[in-house]
């Protein structure tokens, strides 16, 4: 037995190679990740979940004016248009609670080719911005 014993070599562990390899593989998996993300555009939809902090498809998170009557720019921290166009009141509600704005004055309109109940117009509109606090005015369709 101490024959067996004294005669194993002891093992030679290159610490600093192991060290770079592991380095290395963690680069070219995060190299590979972002590179996937960039080409199959999820940089871009992150990117629009993270500005306009919101899950609706309705919100958009481009910062560019739009003179559309149903979008309403709000203001926090970065100018955001959020499109009204078509919706139910209903869905319409937790954008503004989710933007803290007021719900404002509800008016209908009997308009031909819309669908009842939804958002036709919006007051105060793009370029108009809205802030926290403010209150939107609302048009529905009751053709």
């Amino acid at each position: 037995m101490n024959r067996f014993a004294n005669s194993a070599e002891t093992p030679d562990f290159d610490a600093p190679q192991i060290l770079r390899r592991t380095r290395r593989r963690r680069t070219i998996g995060i190299a590979a990740v972002a590179a996937a993300l960039i080409a199959g555009g999820g940089g871009t939809a992150l990117a629009t979940s993270v500005a306009s902090n919101s899950s609706s498809p309705a919100a958009a998170a481009s910062t560019s004016a739009s003179s559309d009557a149903t979008t309403i720019l709000y203001v926090g921290g970065a100018t955001i248009p959020i499109d009204f166009a078509g919706m139910d009141l209903v869905l319409a509600k937790p954008l503004l609670e989710k933007t803290q704005t007021k719900l404002g004055t509800v008016t209908k309109k009997a308009v031909t080719g819309c669908k009842p109940g939804s958002i036709i117009e919006v007051s105060p509109h793009a370029p108009a911005t809205v802030k926290k606090g403010d209150a939107v005015n609302f048009v529905i369709c009751t053709a």
